[in-house]
C-alpha cells in the first residue's frame, strides 16, 4: 500500500498532504510505504508502476465546504486521459493517466482529503486546515487498518 501526502507548500493549505504524512512515522508496516510526493507527479507515477494493492492519497480539496473538514473519498480512476504529466505538477488524472500511458494499472485508491480555508502564496496552513491534521492522519490509520483487514483475515 502507498500512502501519499500531496500539495505545495508554498500555496497555503494546499500543504496539507505533506503536513499529514509528518503525523505518520510510526505507519509503516510490511508493504506499506509513507511519501511526500509534494508536487512531483512524474514521481507518483513512476512510484505507482510497481504495483501497489491500494493508494491513499492525502490532500487539500477544493474550497467547496467548510474550512478544515476531513473527507475520506473513493477516488474514480477510472481510463479518462485528461491532463498531461508536468513534472513539476501534482494533478492526479494527469498522474493517473501518465501511469496507464507507461503501461501500468492504477491500484484501489482512497483520498483522505480536507476542504480549505486559502491557497493563496504563503507558507503554512490556515488555522482551521492546521487543526484538521491530526484528524486526518487517525482517517488515514483508520483506512490502512481497514484495507490491511482482508488480508490478514485470510
Amino acid at each position: 500500500m502507498l500512502i501519499a501526502g500531496i500539495g505545495n507548500i508554498f500555496l497555503g493549505d494546499d500543504g496539507f498532504g505533506p503536513e499529514v504524512v509528518r503525523r505518520l512515522p510510526d505507519l509503516p508496516a510490511p508493504g506499506v510505504r509513507v511519501t511526500d510526493y509534494g508536487i512531483r507527479g512524474m514521481h507518483l507515477a513512476y512510484d505507482l508502476l510497481d504495483g501497489w494493492d491500494a493508494l491513499i492519497l492525502i490532500d487539500a480539496v477544493p474550497d467547496r465546504g467548510i474550512p478544515g473538514r476531513v473527507e475520506v473519498l473513493r477516488a474514480e480512476t477510472g481510463d479518462a486521459t485528461t491532463g498531461a504529466l508536468d513534472a513539476h505538477a501534482m494533478d492526479p488524472a494527469a498522474v493517473f493517466a501518465g501511469v496507464r500511458a507507461l503501461g501500468g494499472t492504477v491500484p484501489p485508491t482512497v483520498i483522505v482529503g480536507c476542504q480549505v480555508e486559502s491557497v493563496d502564496e504563503r507558507i503554512g496552513l490556515s488555522a482551521p486546515v492546521a487543526d484538521a491534521v491530526d484528524a486526518a492522519a487517525q482517517a488515514v490509520r483508520r483506512v490502512v487498518a481497514e484495507l490491511l483487514r482482508p488480508r490478514q483475515e485470510v
